[in-house]
């Protein structure tokens, strides 16, 4: 199957010349901060005008590997609450994008509850906008692409430790890049204070306390699914901490403070 662009043209350039120069703008690395070798990341999924320099930020940080696994949430409601393409390849301005057969199959057998939808992935921007970004980093990658469209606790720590163990048994070095936004439309100021009440419990890698801290102060968080699942699993690995590498709202580039989305990139190692 080839997975052709949804949003090309509105959440990133369609130009592959103005693209590939907005990403290596948003990606410079800081020589003040070293490369690492993480688990997992979070970043965010709005247009690149918005959230690209966190996205950005992180995977600067980040020594990326050959494989990775994109969990992002589904925003629609057609298709499958848990959905995986497991083959073909998915078509940016920068080119097409291997799946990653061999792991789609692995990550298929440990965690029984995906299924095969592509629906679910055609016009899904959470996971697409995060592909361009992998293309000039990290240019030889393949990828499993996972939409989340549940909101069942059970469900996602189920994914999460069949994710673990898939890379606790596998010999090369996987990534997991969980695509997600934070609180949505109110006003900045309330957006900070609860953003930090669910950067809180994932810096602590707590999956159960971030379901039910966004849940109980009405946090927004749309890939509260993903991060869940991605939690989770880096729980089952023994990572002990998340790490913030950068915080912004829309605020921040358009200047409008009163109905503001939050975007925060953390690494997991």
């Amino acid at each position: 199957m080839l997975r052709l662009p949804a949003v090309a043209g509105q959440f990133y350039p369609a130009d592959p010349r103005e693209l590939t120069r907005l990403i290596r703008k948003f990606s410079a690395e800081d020589p003040t901060n070293q490369k690492t070798s993480v688990r997992a990341c979070l970043v965010p999924h709005a247009g690149y005008i918005y959230s690209g320099s966190v996205a950005g930020a992180v995977f600067a940080r980040v020594i990326l590997p050959k494989q990775v696994v994109v969990l992002g949430v589904r925003h629609s409601p057609m298709g499958e609450d848990l959905a995986i393409l497991s083959e073909g390849a998915w078509r940016t301005p920068l080119g097409d994008a291997p799946v990653d057969e061999s792991l789609a199959q692995k990550v298929k057998a440990a965690c029984p509850s995906l299924r095969e939808d592509g629906v679910a992935h055609s016009r899904e921007h959470s996971l697409e906008v995060e592909i361009p970004f992998l293309q000039i980093l990290d240019p030889d990658f393949s990828f499993v692409p996972v939409a989340v469209g549940t909101l069942r606790f059970e469900e996602l720590q189920d994914l999460g430790i069949g994710l673990a163990r898939v890379l606790k048994e596998s010999q090369e070095d996987i990534l997991i890049v969980t695509s997600s936004d934070m609180n949505h439309y109110e006003p900045d100021e309330v957006t900070r204070i609860k953003d930090a009440k669910a950067i809180d419990y994932m810096k602590a890698v707590d999956a159960k306390g971030l379901f039910e801290v966004c849940r109980k102060e009405k946090i927004s968080m749309c890939g509260l699914g993903p991060a869940v699942a991605m939690l989770t699993a880096m729980k089952e690995l023994g990572v002990q901490c998340g790490e913030v590498v950068r915080y912004a709202t829309s605020g921040d580039v358009n200047g409008d403070r009163d109905a503001v989305v939050g975007y925060t990139g953390m690494i997991f190692a």
